[in-house]
């Protein structure tokens, strides 16, 4: 019996030089001179703070463009509310998704489950999603109709057998 799973995963390096670029930026444009604007990466989010919130929304792009260009999608970015900080500052923090939620996990199962493919199976395991079925052509079938949909989160596929 082929099968396949379905996660949703966050390259920490890629993101980490992302985040490294878009910091050198930082230090030569023009309007981010004199703002004490900061970017740092922790374990599972990127914390922001700068001067105003025009230019937070300005590093925000910057950190976007970075990510776009390292392949990362910007689905896996998940920002909080915009906080006054001390000294007329702002800061924001983007917490970076990763894994299958119980729910969304739940919201792919029944995706799946009104394809109406015969054969085709899937259960959660974990953060993870275990798809069976015994024709290639459907396991197939229902990874091109999952690249099609937004489920708000980014899907890879691996560990296909057959």
């Amino acid at each position: 019996m082929a099968s396949f799973d379905v996660v949703s995963e966050v390259d920490m390096q890629e993101v980490r030089n992302a985040v490294d670029q878009a910091y050198r930026e930082l230090g030569t444009r023009y309007d981010f001179k004199g703002t004490n604007t900061t970017l740092d990466l922790g374990d599972a989010e990127i914390k922001m703070a700068t001067s105003s919130e025009d230019r937070l929304i300005a590093l925000r792009t910057l950190l976007e463009e970075k990510l776009v260009k390292r392949k990362v999608s910007l689905k896996v970015l998940d920002y909080g509310k915009v906080e006054e900080a001390s000294g007329m500052t702002v800061r924001q923090v983007a917490a970076l998704q990763a894994g299958i939620s119980s729910d969304k996990a739940r919201e792919l199962n029944k995706f799946i489950k009104n394809l109406g493919l015969k054969g085709i199976q899937s259960q959660a395991q974990g953060d993870s999603l275990r798809v069976n079925g015994k024709k290639r052509d459907d396991l197939q079938a229902v990874i091109a109709a999952l690249k099609a949909e937004d489920f708000g989160v980014p899907l890879q596929f691996n560990n296909f057998r057959d």
